[in-house]
């Protein structure tokens, strides 16, 4: 892969440098709130739009932060002078962070974007000129080995990720090392791969700039570099999943026909995960004419695991092709071109018979059940991130369910989970409403239609009493069998301890 059309990056063995330059920026007040404070919520806001005016309006004095902003955010050259008594400036520009422009003046040679942490950290994200999302003109570059910022869907799976401490991590496809740089603060040993040399050299600096431990950076495809012995408690991977007629971009061009990079993502991430561990993906997949995209994604899954696979959004391909010849700027090239470009898109779709292509989140977890349990589900509503507690919760009502028959779901204790909310649906006056709905106000914000013994056996659960002792006190309150209804309600119980509604009291 050759990338002699993009400039050389940031030495990545100068860490002192490094450190020093975070330092200078930390202390410069160059940090996500930093910003927000300086440019306020309008000209912050503009930036995520790619929308630079604003930004450069607010930054027209010569503080130190204003410098700072200017020179790796908006990429405009500064004076040496002014440059000097914020950074390191001859530090930098023999390691290759600044270069000279003009006769005084100095530039950045990498955007460098501030980005808070969960815990509060102050991270920065290195990428190309003019590439980080939102950056000072958007994703300005068409070349192959391209080095992307942070972007919706690197926030995504940042914020579904299940964060628990484990001894080895792996982030393949690293990118500008973002999810590398989340896994770093809860596993002993981060492994970063990717395709694209640039990439890992990119992810380096990122570390090294945010000043977590390095990984082990190994250059190749999919699960290439990593020895067949080698496994994981956590495997992560915002892929290159873009179903395209073509490998032109790395960053999102797998080079495999349809859907295929995202299966064999999935596919093989069975046998490199240690019992109990987690893999997950952001993919698309087809919508293909006369099959079921649900059991498409059944399919994906390998053996040994269980599967929680969510689809968020779901496009015809005319939008879908739209939506990624527009983020390569396609659409300001020749009129030509680009109508050729579509039409190569629709014709590779037509021939795949594909119809539409769902986007969304694919969780695998390593299990010694003999039944593993596969979930797919279509969840285009709000929800509510960070999502990892979520995901890990998900997977413990699944064990709990699998080893609970009918007698154990009576026999158990069960709590109304927190900020869980009734509300009852009828007409104006009527004595009983048309429905109940359970609606949570956390995580996948689910909302479910329960009867009015579901819904008062769930306003009663606090842990204190069995399950069976609330539907004999219920069953005397209705003047109904409590046999008949311990027989019914089992399965009401179980959707609802399934859906996050309640959970186990134990």
């Amino acid at each position: 892969m050759s990338h002699t059309s993009l400039p050389p990056l940031p030495s990545s063995d100068r860490v002192d440098v490094a450190a020093r330059l975070r330092d200078a920026l930390l202390g410069a007040s160059f940090t996500a709130d930093g910003m927000l404070d300086l440019l306020g919520a309008p000209a912050y806001a503009a930036l995520a739009r790619s929308e630079t005016v604003p930004a450069l309006r607010a930054t027209r004095g010569d503080t130190p932060l204003e410098t700072l902003v200017r020179l790796f955010l908006l990429q405009q050259p500064v004076p040496h002078a002014r440059v000097a008594d914020v950074l390191p400036v001859e530090d930098c520009l023999e390691s290759g962070w600044l270069t000279r422009v003009g006769g005084d003046e100095v530039t950045a040679t990498v955007d460098v974007r501030p980005y808070g942490g969960p815990g509060g950290e102050d991270w920065f994200i290195v990428s190309d000129l003019g590439c980080a999302v939102g950056g000072a003109g958007g994703i300005g570059s068409r070349e192959e080995g391209v080095v992307l910022g942070v972007g919706g869907a690197s926030t995504t799976l940042a914020g579904i990720t299940v964060r628990e401490p484990v001894a080895a991590a792996l982030d393949l496809g690293t990118g500008s090392g973002i999810q590398a740089l989340h896994a770093a603060q809860h596993a002993t040993r981060v492994t970063a791969t990717d395709l694209n040399p640039r990439a890992l050299h990119a992810t380096a600096l990122t570390l090294a700039l945010s000043g977590a431990p390095a990984a082990d950076l190994r250059e190749g495809s999919l699960f290439e570099p990593v020895p067949d012995d080698e496994t994981y408690d956590l495997i992560v991977s915002n892929p290159p999943f873009v179903i395209s007629p073509d490998a032109r971009l790395t960053y999102r061009d797998g080079g495999m026909g349809g859907d295929d990079l995202c299966r064999t993502l999935v596919q093989q991430a069975g046998d490199r995960l240690n019992e109990g561990g987690y893999a997950q993906f952001l993919a698309n997949w087809q919508h293909v004419e006369g099959e079921d995209w649900q059991d498409r994604l059944r399919s994906w899954v390998p053996r040994g695991c269980d599967a929680w696979i969510v689809q968020r959004e779901v496009q015809d391909i005319t939008q879908y092709a739209e939506l990624w010849l527009r983020d390569a700027g396609d659409h300001r090239s020749d009129p030509a071109e680009y109508q050729a470009r579509y039409d190569a898109w629709l014709d590779e779709f037509e021939a795949r018979k594909v119809k539409a292509v769902g986007f969304g989140w694919i969780t695998l977890r390593r299990t010694a059940a003999v039944e593993p349990s596969i979930t797919v589900e279509e969840w285009p509503h709000p929800v509510e991130q960070p999502l990892g507690d979520t995901v890990r919760a998900h997977f413990a009502r699944v064990d709990f369910l699998r080893a609970s028959d009918d007698a154990a779901l009576l026999a158990g204790h069960f709590r109304l989970t927190a900020e869980v909310v009734q509300e009852q649906v009828g007409l104006p006056g009527a004595e009983d409403p048309e429905h109940v709905v359970l609606r949570q106000n956390r995580g996948m914000r689910r909302a479910t239609k329960v009867d009015t013994v579901g819904a008062g056996f769930a306003g009663v659960c606090d842990g204190t009493l069995s399950a069976g002792r609330i539907l004999d006190a219920i069953a005397q309150l209705v003047g109904e069998d409590p046999v008949l209804l311990r027989d019914r309600t089992p399965g009401q119980i179980r959707l609802l301890v399934e859906q996050g509604f309640l959970e186990p009291a134990e």
